[in-house]
């Protein structure tokens, strides 16, 4: 089956408004011929007369007017459709598709949202709960524009590129009913009730491996992944818990006492996107993460 040309549902709607094969040419800047020719050619693919001719003035025929309602809304459809892509190729809008974990969602991307709502309002943010794999995957698919995933991490697709973001320090979150010292070992821990990541996690296998180098291996009373909850046991006195924690970060519930460990740990983020030509919108959220950058030299372990 045939498409209908835009052109030729442009040229019946021309006509329709102004009357005149002739006016529609002119305002179309197109030959005559070439006028009659879509109209011949929507006519042959509708089967039916759409225009009449009376007394010098071109009318739609009742099959005619139908097909100019339905042209009228196609055509404005077309119109806005290429002015939203044509705004966000030139940065003044867009999409863009971002997955993360639940650790950079809690706080770290709910201020790039902010900004990027205060000064760049025109461009949606589509955030997805994943894991760093899943991520990696999503952009490689091209169902994401931007990742923020854990490190280290193979570049397991080609036409990936992931660079070192934030460096955090992975604190002991404990209750603070119970005693504790000042800096925690993994024997101090492991011998407590513990809250921990879910396996699926990079930040699980980096406390596993924290606690492995002591050798200890202890069980956790609990595996989540939603770092608010995991806190929230924690001021209720259910465990101890291992997350990352950033500068900027709000204080802990004062149920709940923070704790640097010894050996220090640290949580590495990197944002990923695909290589090549980056779209206009997405470059504008690329540039709002890494304005809350911190260097792997800017701390100290």
């Amino acid at each position: 089956m045939r498409e209908i040309s835009l052109d030729r549902l442009r040229t019946l709607v021309a006509i329709a408004d102004c009357g005149s094969f002739a006016q529609a040419a002119r305002d179309l800047h197109l030959a005559p011929p070439t006028v009659s020719l879509h109209i011949a050619d929507l006519e042959d693919r509708v089967g039916a007369p759409l225009l009449l001719r009376k007394r010098g003035e071109v009318r739609p025929s009742a099959i005619g007017e139908t097909l100019v309602i339905h042209a009228r809304r196609l055509l404005a459809e077309a119109d806005h459709a290429l002015d939203d892509v044509q705004r966000q190729a030139q940065g003044l809008g867009g999409r863009v598709r971002l997955g993360a974990s639940t650790g950079a969602i809690a706080h770290l991307l709910p201020r790039a949202l902010e900004r990027l709502s205060r000064d760049h309002a025109h461009i949606d943010v589509q955030i997805a709960v994943m894991t760093s794999q899943a991520t990696l995957n999503g952009l490689a698919r091209g169902t994401l524009d931007v990742g923020l995933v854990t490190l280290p991490q193979a570049c397991a697709a080609r036409g990936l590129s992931i660079k070192p973001w934030r460096r955090d320090p992975v604190m002991a979150f404990v209750p603070a009913s119970w005693p504790c010292p000042a800096s925690v070992t993994p024997k101090w821990l492991a011998a407590r009730p513990l809250i921990l990541n879910d396996a699926t996690t990079r930040l699980s296998r980096l406390t596993a491996e924290w606690f492995a180098a002591a050798g200890e291996a202890p069980s956790a009373r609990i595996k989540l992944n939603f770092t608010d909850a995991i806190k929230n046991l924690v001021a209720a006195g259910y465990g101890a818990a291992l997350l990352p924690h950033e500068p900027s970060a709000p204080a802990p519930d004062s149920r709940v006492l923070m704790r640097a460990l010894r050996p220090p740990l640290w949580r590495e983020l990197g944002i990923a996107h695909r290589s090549g030509t980056i779209e206009p919108a997405t470059q504008i959220v690329l540039d709002v993460l890494w304005g809350l950058r911190i260097s792997r030299n800017s701390q100290k372990p």
